[in-house]
């Protein structure tokens, strides 16, 4: 399973509000709602998220194995 649970600590770790990530980094309300229940996500959004908020993929997803 993969999780986005580094992404809300990244971001609360930087000082950064979901209203910030929307106003001032673009990021769209889909794609935060999809992070939030851990649903899939291409890439190129893992990419952007990086470039935006100055973080490595580590601090966005985890990998947890299904048991």
């Amino acid at each position: 399973m993969i999780t986005f649970d580094p992404f809300w600590e990244t971001i609360k770790e930087k000082n950064i509000s979901q209203y910030r990530l929307i106003k001032e980094y673009g990021f769209s309300t889909g794609t935060l709602d999809a992070l939030r229940k851990n649903e899939s996500v291409t890439l190129k959004t893992i990419n952007d998220i990086c470039n935006k908020i100055d973080c490595d993929i580590p601090d966005v997803i985890r990998y947890i194995p299904d048991i």
